[in-house]
């Protein structure tokens, strides 16, 4: 009787794995269970990666223009950094395995993850099959051991993984260099500008809306009103156009002989009665956008919590980009809905429990389905337990699913129209009949209520009523700054403004820049590469992001059109339309057309104004790299070796361990290599302590060691 290894992403997951199925026991690296004596075993995420430039040859070490573009023959992966201890207890079980079973997280990443390292290990060849869940309670993953997929039908997942992958390092690699280089060249001296297939572009697409908010001139506007006298009570009505000058406004009310006041006449009065259903379920990025929007969470923090609450088996797999559910989980949910008003402290008086194809549709769930509570009900000790957010976050996806059952939100709509001396005044009003799921997702909140407000009077046609009549002046107002939310809406359309939902579901067809599980990710480089700064939720592109979208101006490189073009291409792979060979031709051209492009729109712009401001304010060196002898500069957040661009990543922090150094300390330790004794640094349980800071031998920045004085 063979052996079987199952390849888990990362320890947690294993460990999860192992108890659905009972006895176990732990040894170095990997877990047995009994009696079967299959092995599980994991990976730290990413155990093997692309090599660097320098591992194929030297001349690659160096940034150098002749050099590029940098395109290996054939790939190569090595075992990450710090890895090769994990990596080499994997590899000796998956040789002496006679089946493999991936089970990493079941998505494209995962696949990719589990393939790389079974091929880095040689092992291949052996039988492999494939765990696919949704959910890591015990009973589903013991569901989907039972159940097992044939390995072969993922593979093509892989493929299109390791594309995406292939391609990101050569656009990243070749097209970093080339702009840093280009830039230097022009006096910028800014670092490294790293260059991406999808961060640039998603870049730019801030940019341009931050442009468009700068060159926003606001125009005046006018508008008429009436405040409306009839028999059962007052309400408002308005002109339906607006004048762009007074003057316009005025000739209006001479031709018709408006006065303050005027006789008037009901001439319409129309009903119209308006049911709306729940929202969408949950995909990651609906939910991404509502977290931020709501308790200003940024999206990759959302997915950590998302993450967490998944690890706790309370919710299902967070990088879904589906917003369906099948008929089985339509079951749970309906036979646990008690359990779950229970949590809520809300009860749906008439459930409605039919299949609506908005919610449950088979044949739109892929590979996931929406984020949604699992069939574990959790107590409310074990709620309490949860870091608050994440308590919250679990609270709006408990919201969002049992909204489905809820009556759907009526009202009814009425138009009236109040004819002035013929000129006609509209005024719109809502009864609410039923408030429906807004009763789950808004409670009692502001916003149900303000709309509660816009009731009119009982009014007939023909009425005789009395209006008063006044002025407003406005001005026209600047497209929104984003916020990380919108943002993350932003590149699943490509930018396009859509307001309401189904608009959106149309446009799922054409695929935005990204993946569901990378776009959080964009945002998160774009921040560490200091691209874009985060203030009060809102996103700005800084100096540096700017420098950046001036050089890609007019090229491919600030276009989300063609990101989703590729995201397009890439689908195609998996589905075993398109080739890998195809995608990375297409990319080589396009790297070889952009260098090109790219260093004329260079040349051609005037980068003086940059050069100027950014000279003295970066410039300020605090004393020599201890590694290569450049002067260190200010770099914002840190100070780095001004021979950053080639190839020297020597940086000191400007926080170290709680505590802000100041100039005269860092100065100090490049100097002396040490510091004098320092208050203030901050332990994680916020108790303060003083010490001396040294650089090793090494250039490792340290707490000097502690020296008792005796006593005499």
């Amino acid at each position: 009787m063979g052996h079987t290894v199952i390849l888990a992403e990362k320890p947690s997951q294993a460990q999860a794995y192992a108890e659905s199925f009972g006895k176990f026991s732990k040894k170095d690296g990997y877990i047995v269970l009994n009696p079967s004596n299959d092995v599980i075993t994991w990976g730290f995420g990413h155990l093997v990666e692309l090599a660097s430039p320098e591992e194929y040859k030297d001349e690659w070490k160096k940034w150098n223009m002749k050099e590029l573009p940098i395109i290996p023959e054939t790939f190569k992966f090595k075992v990450g950094q710090g890895k090769a201890k994990q990596f080499n207890v994997v590899k000796k079980l998956l040789k002496e395995a006679d089946q493999i079973i991936i089970a990493t997280d079941s998505d494209r990443e995962g696949e990719n993850i589990a393939r790389s390292i079974i091929n880095q290990a040689k092992a291949g060849n052996k039988e492999i099959k494939r765990l696919w869940i949704n959910s890591l309670e015990s009973d589903e993953i013991q569901k989907g051991f039972s159940d097992l997929r044939d390995g072969k039908e993922f593979y093509s997942s892989y493929v299109e993984a390791q594309t995406r992958q292939i391609s990101d390092w050569l656009v990243g690699i070749n097209l970093s260099r080339m702009y840093t280089l280009s830039l230097q060249k022009k006096g910028i001296n800014e670092g490294v500008f790293s260059v991406g297939r999808v961060q640039t572009p998603t870049l730019y697409m801030i940019y341009t809306r931050q442009k468009q908010i700068e060159n926003f001139i606001p125009e005046p506007f006018f508008e008429l009103h009436a405040t409306v006298k009839a028999e059962n009570g007052l309400f408002k009505a308005k002109y339906s156009k607006k004048f762009s000058t007074k003057k316009e406004l005025q000739e209006l009310i001479k031709k018709h002989g408006l006065l303050a006041s005027n006789p008037g006449v009901i001439s319409s009065v129309e009903t119209k009665r308006i049911s709306q259903p729940s929202p969408f379920l949950f995909s990651l990025s609906d939910l991404q956008s509502l977290v931020n929007k709501k308790y200003k969470v940024s999206p990759s923090d959302t997915l950590k919590h998302v993450q967490s609450l998944y690890e706790a088996k309370l919710v299902s797999y967070p990088r879904s980009d589906c917003r369906y559910i099948t008929d089985s989980e339509f079951r749970y949910l309906l036979e646990r809905i008690e359990g779950y008003q229970g949590i809520l402290n809300h009860t749906i008086k008439e459930p409605n429990t039919s299949k609506r194809k908005r919610y449950v549709d088979g044949s739109k769930v892929q590979e996931h389905y929406a984020i949604i509570p699992t069939k574990k009900v959790p107590t409310q000790k074990a709620l309490e337990k949860l870091p608050s957010i994440q308590k919250e976050i679990y609270f709006t996806i408990l919201k969002r699913t049992m909204a489905m059952f809820e009556t759907d939100y009526k009202y009814d709509e009425t138009t009236v129209t109040v004819d002035i001396k013929t000129v006609p005044f509209i005024s719109k009003g809502k009864v609410i009949l039923d408030k429906g799921w807004q009763r789950l997702e808004y409670g009692a909140s502001k916003k149900s209520d303000k709309e509660t407000t816009g009731e009119l009077p009982l009014v007939k046609k023909g009425e005789s009523v009395e209006a008063d009549l006044n002025t407003s002046e406005g001005f026209t107002s600047p497209p929104k700054t984003y916020t990380e939310g919108t943002l993350i809406t932003a590149m699943k359309t490509c930018g396009k403004e859509l307001e309401n939902e189904e608009e959106k579901e149309i446009l799922k067809a054409t695929e935005g820049i990204g993946t569901e599980a990378t776009r959080a990710n964009v945002l998160e480089t774009l921040k560490k590469q200091h691209y874009i700064e985060i203030q009060k939720n809102n996103v700005t592109v800084t100096q540096k992001g700017e420098i950046l979208c001036q050089a890609v101006e007019n090229t491919l490189l600030s276009s989300p059109e063609m990101t989703a073009k590729w995201e397009t291409y890439l689908k195609k792979i998996k589905n075993e339309d398109g080739t890998q060979q195809a995608f990375l031709d297409s990319i080589q051209k396009f790297i070889a057309h952009t260098l090109d492009s790219s260093a004329q729109v260079i040349e051609k712009n005037d980068w003086s104004t940059h050069t100027k401001s950014i000279s003295h304010l970066s410039q300020k060196a605090i004393g020599k790299c201890p590694v290569c002898g450049q002067m260190m500069i200010d770099k914002g957040k840190f100070y780095g070796c001004s021979g950053y661009s080639n190839g020297c990543t020597f940086t000191l922090p400007k926080r170290y361990v709680g505590k802000t150094l100041s100039e005269a300390t860092l100065k100090k330790l490049l100097n002396t290599r040490e510091t004098q004794l320092l208050k203030g640094f901050k332990k994680k349980t916020g108790q303060t302590f003083s010490a001396a800071l040294i650089l090793t031998e090494d250039n490792k920045l340290l707490f000097k060691p502690y020296e008792k004085t005796e006593k005499k």
